[in-house]
């Protein structure tokens, strides 16, 4: 054995990592997630606790005043900050979302304009692609963008959108030739500020309560002409390769929400005593107990490989950003479940965490396409 082979384990700095995000949200993010859930109100607590950390939008390059940190520690703070409460985990997460799109594809001057005030924690920052009628099916957009003289004019409505009202920057989908389909998307950054940009009313959810989701409307909404992502009509498919990269913080997210559940359940179940003895000595509930393990590490190290694969800028990410994704939100849904049965009466109630584990779990199997997109987009790989 050699005790230095480091091909297949975390470096030192990504598990410093780890053990800094969890000391920090046990200590400043868990004790306010129960209330956060509660109220329905943002955790302006994990903001504060994030940013004075630097953990709300690591991804962000040295040059733009960032953490210059990778993708994978990127993951591993959405989900250690998940551990503790999945709303507070959505604000790396859907900074990271955003800017995605500005990293990949957007001009330096566009970048050093908008990503040093995130860094900064000045700023947070949203992404619109879908709408009521353009879900799944994201090229069928109605939102338009047309240029005027200097400027570009929008017009539409986006929904689903996560932590809008909150944002102060989001990039935004719009079709800009309609003869051309999904060739004819461009992308854009807009700024809540610009004349013609409504925020709408907060969503009522089953779950991811703190995060607040509105749609955004665009009333003819004028923004300059070199908040263009890219070139013209390469917006869908910068939104697709923003998606190659960020389904698998959804899958940490779910991760992170799933070892919640399981570090609960694990000292319940220790505690707990029926017939003399804990029932954690019942042979039944340590099968639980080991499937739900097993499960959560398979996920994780998928999300990993994923998320790591992604960094390296490797092609054809679909299957794993999908697979990832997939695996680690129906091992959540599964792990949070089996969690309130393992709690019994106790884990239906929200005097334990669990409940709430499992309704934000769901979400996860949901946003950022479907588990039913996913499965699409992992069999068109395989059969190309």
């Amino acid at each position: 054995m050699d005790p230095a082979f480091d091909a297949y384990q975390l470096s030192e700095e990504h598990t410093a990592l780890r053990e800094a995000v969890r000391d920090l949200a046990t200590k400043e993010i868990a004790p306010h997630a129960a209330e956060v859930d509660e109220e329905g109100r943002y955790p302006i607590e994990a903001q504060n606790a994030l940013t004075k950390a630097g953990f709300h939008a690591v991804i962000i390059p040295e040059e733009y005043g960032g953490e210059g940190a990778d993708e994978l520690a990127g993951c591993i703070v959405i989900e250690e900050v998940a551990r503790a409460c999945a709303s507070s985990s959505l604000i790396p997460a859907v900074n990271g979302l955003g800017m995605t799109p500005i990293l990949l594809s957007a001009s330096h001057e566009l970048k050093k304009q908008v990503l040093p005030s995130i860094a900064a924690g000045d700023a947070m920052i949203s992404y619109a692609l879908s709408e009521r009628e353009a879900g799944s099916d994201a090229a069928s957009m109605k939102t338009r963008a047309r240029r005027d003289g200097d400027d570009w004019v929008l017009n539409g409505t986006k929904c689903w959108i996560t932590n809008a009202g909150v944002s102060t920057w989001y990039t935004v989908m719009a079709v800009t030739d309609p003869e051309k389909k999904a060739n004819g998307i461009s992308a854009f950054v807009v700024h809540k500020d610009d004349p013609g940009f409504v925020v709408g009313s907060k969503e009522r959810k089953l779950g991811i309560n703190g995060s607040p989701t509105r749609e955004i409307h665009f009333e003819n909404c004028r923004i300059p002409g070199d908040r263009i992502i890219g070139a013209e009509g390469t917006g869908f498919k910068t939104a697709l390769a923003t998606l190659d990269h960020t389904r698998p913080t959804i899958g940490a997210q779910a991760v992170g929400i799933a070892q919640g559940a399981l570090d609960v359940a694990i000292s319940y179940v220790k505690e707990r005593r029926q017939f003399g003895r804990a029932i954690a000595e019942f042979q039944g509930l340590q099968f639980m107990l080991a499937d739900m393990a097993m499960r959560v590490e398979a996920a994780r190290q998928l999300v990993y490989v994923a998320t790591s694969r992604a960094e390296r800028g490797e092609p054809n990410l679909g299957f794993i950003s999908s697979a990832a994704k997939t695996f680690a939100s129906d091992t959540a849904m599964s792990v949070t479940t089996d969690a309130v049965q393992l709690l019994g009466g106790a884990g239906y109630t929200k005097d334990f965490p669990v409940e709430r584990m499992m309704r934000d779990a769901k979400i996860t199997q949901i946003y950022e396409g479907t588990n039913q997109i996913q499965r699409m987009v992992m069999a068109r790989a395989l059969l190309k």
